[in-house]
Order: structure tokens, then sequence, then C-alpha cells
């Protein structure tokens, strides 16, 4: 069956008419005309609709142009253009992942890294039915529902495993539900979704990690590490305080190894319209700067362009509680426009959280992500591009902060409050305290309007 028509440009008639082919052959196939399932890029086999919308779908998003077998449409699995020793592979994975990934791999010979090696075994497993026959949900995004139940609710672990059992139960035999807790977490893991727990002094002096990963007590204040119980007496082994870390380099290889996002991450370079306008951050003088100055990162389109953001929040209903909750989150602007602000690209890397906020301390907090920043500035090698289908040295910069204005001062170390409150004014800040709610009060802004400015 000919399929060059999912190359074309969707708005020819050539695709068109294989958008018609398609949904006539599921049809043909025995599939439900009501309950079709979308292999356009925004649904990505996830969602089933009506062959109308289907098509429709198909039109204004393009179809994914590794679905290179229908088998959600009804097509068998062939096994012709796949190695021999990769048919088993094909013949159990309902959705033909394990082929699209050798064809995108080169020839039989090519060597894959290990963490590339592993991440594939992790996407065939995780793209297996949830049962036999099922074609809505997948063993990776029906525990990723499940999962996200526990976090909402609060479920205990026991309860989320009790709750896996009957899921399993009521399920038909042999479906790929995890039988407890330990299972599932185990999985998810896989995703690169690691996390260290860093124990921290509670009055934010240090980390215990590197030459004090072995202290008991804080070398600047003397406080103890461990929490205190009743009587003054220490839980060892429970710290005072935690920081919980999530590495960004290991996500940041899982990126280039989906052949979707990899391309989307060098769509500044391949893609963006360039007519000087001001459209993707591309275009704005600090990348153009950065470019300048350091040509060897810029001639790369791969190389990120990062931006950090962070901010206090209570996480508790109650206004009465002074817990205060401080995540830092990391995000590409190598992506286009319509993608960087997205959730799931919104990378979280630290979570701080205490009775008391780090304030001007968060920069002790900071010390692990500022390490692998260095770290990716120098270059991680080794990483795989599954789109290009070859291996470069990733390199990232970071270009901007991202806060409100009393976050900006604890990033800075900037004065934002009192006298010389403006950071761009500094001394030359008028300000006017006022007399009875003796608060200050920044005025005179007409100051910086042009003379005859009508304001």
């Amino acid at each position: 069956m000919d399929k060059s028509w999912m190359h074309a440009d969707r708005r020819s008639r050539a695709f068109e008419l294989g958008v018609e082919e398609l949904i006539q052959f599921a049809l043909e196939s025995g599939c439900n005309v009501n309950k079709l399932c979308c292999p356009c890029m925004n649904c990505a086999h996830s969602k089933s609709f009506k062959a109308g919308v289907v098509k429709d779908h198909l039109v204004e998003f393009g179809i994914d142009k590794t679905y290179t077998n229908w088998i959600w449409h009804g097509e068998n699995v062939s096994n012709e253009s796949v190695p021999e020793e990769h048919s088993e592979t094909v013949e159990q994975n309902p959705i033909g992942i394990g082929q699209n990934d050798y064809s995108m791999g080169g020839s039989d010979d090519e060597e894959f890294s290990e963490d590339s090696d592993e991440f594939l075994r992790f996407v065939e497993d995780g793209d297996k039915p949830l049962y036999l026959g099922c074609t809505r949900f997948t063993k990776l995004n029906g525990l990723v529902k499940t999962y996200n139940l526990k976090a909402k609710h609060g479920l205990s672990d026991a309860c989320y495993s009790d709750m896996l059992i009957l899921i399993g139960m009521l399920l038909p035999e042999g479906n790929e539900v995890p039988g407890s807790f330990y299972e599932a977490k185990k999985t998810l893991c896989s995703l690169g979704m690691e996390y260290e727990k860093i124990h921290a002094c509670p009055n934010d002096c240090i980390l215990y990690r590197d030459s004090n990963v072995d202290a008991t007590t804080c070398p600047t204040c003397g406080l103890s590490r461990w929490k205190l119980g009743k009587n003054e007496i220490e839980k060892v082994g429970v710290p005072g305080k935690v920081l919980w870390y999530f590495p960004p380099i290991p996500r940041f290889r899982k990126m280039f190894q989906s052949v979707s996002t990899a391309k989307s991450l060098t769509w500044h370079a391949d893609e963006r319209l360039n007519d000087g306008k001001m459209r993707h951050p591309a275009d704005s003088p600090t990348w153009k700067l950065v470019d300048d100055q350091w040509p060897a990162f810029g001639i790369e389109p791969r190389n990120l362009r990062l931006a950090l953001s962070s901010d206090g929040f209570n996480p508790y209903s109650s206004l009465s509680s002074r817990y205060s909750c401080w995540p830092v989150i990391l995000v590409s602007y190598n992506l286009p426009p319509w993608l960087c602000m997205k959730r799931k690209y919104m990378m979280l890397t630290l979570l701080i959280s205490g009775p008391k906020q780090p304030g001007n301390d968060i920069d002790v907090y900071l010390q692990p992500l500022i390490d692998d920043l260095k770290t990716l500035w120098d270059g991680v090698q080794g990483v795989y591009d599954s789109y290009r289908r070859d291996y470069f040295t990733l390199k990232a910069v970071l270009f901007w902060t991202i806060n409100d204005f009393p976050a900006y001062g604890n990033l800075s170390g900037s004065i934002v409050k009192g006298y010389n409150a403006c950071p761009v004014c500094v001394e030359h800040t008028k300000p006017h305290r006022l007399p009875h709610g003796q608060k200050m009060s920044y005025q005179r802004h007409r100051r910086f309007l042009p003379r005859h400015h009508p304001y």
C-alpha cells in the first residue's frame, strides 16, 4: 500500500486522498466508525473520535509520520522490513513502536548507548495495550492516570497497591496492570524521573553533600542534622529538613530520544521564519549575543537555551499555615512558541519545602542545580539524537530567570524594598514614606516620560 502521502503537504490533494484512503481502510478492516483511533500529531493514538473528526484532525495537525504500520486501523504487522532478530519484538508490540524505532535507528550493526537502549526497552514495554484488545489505554498511560489519583487524593502506598490489585481483577486475564506500588514505581522510574533527597540544615545554612555528606551537625550554626522529638531527643535517621532534587541532565537525554521532541528542539533553526520580526526568543538580542560571543556554542542548534523560574506558595488551604513550598523550574526556549510554555515541557528540578521560606538563602539550595548547569555548559557527551540518528555533545546556557519582584530579590541578591528598592535606579530611587501608614511609596514615574508627553 502506497503511504508516501503521509510525507506530503497536508494542504495538498495527495494528502487529502491519502486520509480518505486511511479512513476507508480502517472501516473496511472492521473499525468502529464512531470510535476511530486518531493518529494525528496532537492526539498521537491516545484518543478516539468519529471518522469525520479524525479526518479534520489529520488535515489540521498532520499525521504521525512514524506510524508506518496502521495497526490501530486493522493492518497486520509486517515483518518484511524488520531484521530477523527483532521480529519477535514487533509481534509482541501492538502499536509498532519497535519497528519505528529500528527504522529510525539505521543499520543493524549500529551501536546504541546504554541509556538509549534502556529507554527503548521501556517504551516498548510501556506501550503495550492495557489488556488484549484494548485500543484506548496502554500500560503506561493507565499507570500514570492511577498514580495521579494517588498523588491528588493522598492515597497511602498500601491503599494504592490494593487499588491496583482490584483493577487487575476487574480487567480481563493477562492485563498489564502492576501488582503493587513497588512495581508501579519501578516502571515510572525508568522514565528518567529519578530524584535525590538531600538533607539540609533547618536554618538553611548548608546542604549535607560533598564534604558535609557525613556530618551530623551543621558546621555553621551547630544545629543537629536530625529532627528533635519529645524531650529534645534526636530522631537519628529522620532529617530536620530535606531538599528534593530532580537532576535535569537525564531528562534532557530522554527528550532527544523522542523523535518528535528532538525535532521540535531544533525548530528555531530549521523551521522558524526569519524575517526580522520578533517571533521567537531566537530573534532576541540575548540569543544573538551568545551566538556571537561563543560561536562554538551557537553553531550547534541542539544546544539548549534555558530559563529558570521560581516562586513560593502555601500548599495547604489554611491561610494560617506558614508552611512554604518553593519549586524551581527550568524551561527550554529551543522549542516552538506553542510548546515551550506547555506544562509537559516545564521541568521541575528542585522542591524546597519547610516551615519557612528560604529567602536569601535560596542559593544554598540551588547548589546541585548550578553544578549540573556548569556541567551542561562544558558539555555532556554521548547524547543520542533519535531524529538525526547520531550522537552529539549537549551543551546548555541559562538565559533568563522568571519570577515576581520579591523572588527576584532572593535569586539575585538585589534590594527590592526600602529607600533604594529599584534595582535599576538604586540610589536614584525617589521614595516617599506615607506619614500615617509608615509604608514606602514610589511616585514621580512621569519623570521618565518626554517633556511634552500628554501624560
